[in-house]
């Protein structure tokens, strides 16, 4: 039977790493890109198709799917897998991230956090023992533990106040988990590095989650609107305060360029909705920066999406093709846009691995980030 949890660093580049994560449901190669399956599905995509893209690993979202279709039925119905369809390994956000994104309809105490669900205006809490439980029963792979997550521009003394908190509920989660059952023994948890862009508060919060002890440690708090230049200002030295032989896993990156430059800081694995939401909304990703393909210059474009791209999308059909299909709303342009776009990220994720493994990273990521900055003004 294969691992319950391990990570293996196969090489290293400067502070980037490369290597895998084994688990009994697969192999997670890192860098990794986790597509976002907030409620169960990857929009527009079928599972079989997110696999086909490279991807090891997808997300879900505890609080959406406490909401709907419920954590109970999902276990009564075999569990997140088994109800997707999807095979491989399955990582949950806790639902910690509302916290701060559904303010208006929250109440926070020690306990926990009051939500008033964005469905229905029914009301829920949510603790780190029943967002480990709600994990649990969705048989996730790899379980966040509970956090609060407050903007870098809160002031100082509300951002130390939620850091703590963060960690005592870790300590929380951590309990829980332990006496999971039989779901521990397969499954890892993550805790959740706080303290938004301060580094004597993120060392603190890093000692403190290394004393609980972790599988894996995320960076939180970030790509919340702090803007690229503050968010790499941080990951130069909090990835480094996290323990250096377990991954590191950034929450919500996020652009082509944000991943290249947190890979070269040290982070190992990534998730983000953008690659499939701006397929949605017509946006799709090149080397040479994202276009919008709604623009009237591709009304009678036969090029594909992206040259470089070797993709289904690219490879069968025309900028004119999915300009069309866009602007009229089909939902073909919407999957076929989000296709490509998972392709490109998983495909960056290839590069980015074999940089590090050859000892060539600086020089990939100074080609990417030149060519990528030639996006055409829209």
């Amino acid at each position: 039977m294969a691992a319950r949890f391990a990570f293996t660093i196969a090489a290293t580049d400067g502070k980037a790493r490369t290597g895998t994560i084994d688990m009994a449901r697969g192999t997670i190669r890192t860098p990794a890109f986790m597509p976002v399956g907030t409620a169960a599905t990857v929009k527009a995509m079928k599972p079989g198709d997110v696999r086909a893209t490279g991807a090891d690993i997808i997300l879900g979202n505890t609080y959406h799917l406490m909401l709907r279709p419920g954590a109970e039925r999902v276990a009564r119905l075999g569990g997140l897998h088994d109800f997707m369809r999807w095979d491989r390994p399955i990582l949950t956000d806790s639902g910690g991230y509302q916290v701060m994104s559904l303010a208006d309809l929250t109440t926070r105490t020690e306990d926990g956090v009051t939500f008033k669900s964005h469905l229905d205006g029914s009301r829920h809490m949510l603790s780190p023992e029943r967002s480990i439980e709600i994990q649990r029963l969705l048989d996730s792979d790899i379980i966040m533990a509970f956090d609060e997550l407050v903007p870098t521009t809160a002031p100082r003394e509300v951002q130390h106040a939620a850091m703590m908190r963060s960690m005592r509920w870790a300590g929380r989660s951590r309990v829980a988990f332990d006496t999971g059952g039989d779901h521990a023994a397969r499954a890892a948890i993550f805790g959740i590095q706080q303290g938004a862009l301060d580094q004597t508060m993120r060392l603190e919060s890093a000692q403190a989650l290394t004393d609980i002890g972790f599988d894996g440690y995320a960076v939180g708090g970030l790509a919340v609107g702090e803007g690229q230049a503050a968010m790499f200002g941080c990951l130069d030295f909090a990835p480094g305060q996290l323990p250096a032989d377990k991954p590191r896993y950034l929450m919500g990156v996020g652009k082509p360029d944000d991943i290249v430059g947190a890979v070269e800081r040290g982070i190992d694995m990534f998730d983000c909705v953008l690659p499939t939401r701006s397929g949605r909304t017509g946006q799709a990703f090149t080397r040479v920066g994202p276009i919008n393909i709604r623009n009237a210059r591709f009304a009678e474009d036969q090029g594909p999406v992206d040259p470089e791209c070797a993709c289904p999308v690219c490879a069968q059909f025309s900028r004119a093709y999915l300009h069309h299909l866009v602007r009229a709303g089909e939902i073909l342009g919407a999957m076929l846009m989000t296709e490509h776009n998972l392709c490109f990220y998983q495909a960056l994720m290839a590069d980015l691995r074999a940089a590090i493994a050859d000892g060539r990273l600086k020089h990939f990521a100074d080609a990417f980030r030149s060519a990528y900055a030639r996006a055409p003004k829209e």
